[in-house]
């Protein structure tokens, strides 16, 4: 009974594991691309090793669009939590920052992007881009981040792109 009762968890678990995967990898070939323009970070955490910390410009922007913007109430405010914001795309599809979403009307060209709060900053889908060890001249003049977006406003992190949007990378062979 015990193995039984063993295997059948194990079916459900690989089976939760392997829906996962398989919507992150709709969501990779799905999701419509979008630009992110990365921010300034401390020089000293730019390169940490086989990443690269990250921070956006649209982020400063919601930082700026809470009223209060010190810490303490960033961390303990019900307007800072977990959010969306309201965006536009230009023809190369770099996002501009609009206004924070509450349930406002969008036009044409306006798009929702999920945004988080956590130890009172703004991220979104994550904060480092990984790469290969010994790699990290290909991105130091990165200036945008490309992401899939899904219908839904979830950001996956995709690829690090100089300020023409050229990819930044080695040469795929």
């Amino acid at each position: 009974m015990v193995r039984k009762l063993a295997l059948v968890f194990l079916v459900i678990i690989l089976g939760i594991l392997n829906w996962s995967i398989y919507t992150k990898e709709k969501h990779l070939t799905d999701g419509r691309i979008i630009f992110l323009e990365l921010a300034p970070v401390d020089p000293r955490s730019l390169m940490q090793g086989d990443y690269m910390a990250l921070r956006f410009n649209l982020a400063n922007d919601i930082d700026e669009a809470f009223p209060q913007k010190n810490e303490q109430h960033f961390r303990n405010s019900v307007d800072a939590s977990d959010g969306y914001v309201v965006v536009s795309l230009d023809d190369r599809n770099i996002v501009t920052f609009k206004f924070l979403y509450k349930d406002q009307a969008l036009s044409r060209n306006e798009i929702l992007l999920r945004y988080r709060i956590r130890n009172g900053s703004v991220k979104f889908a994550t904060n480092a881009f990984f790469f290969q060890e010994g790699h990290s001249k290909y991105y130091e003049s990165a200036q945008y981040g490309q992401f899939r977006i899904d219908d839904s406003g979830e950001l996956l992190l995709v690829a690090m792109h100089d300020k023409e949007l050229n990819k930044l990378g080695p040469v795929e062979k």
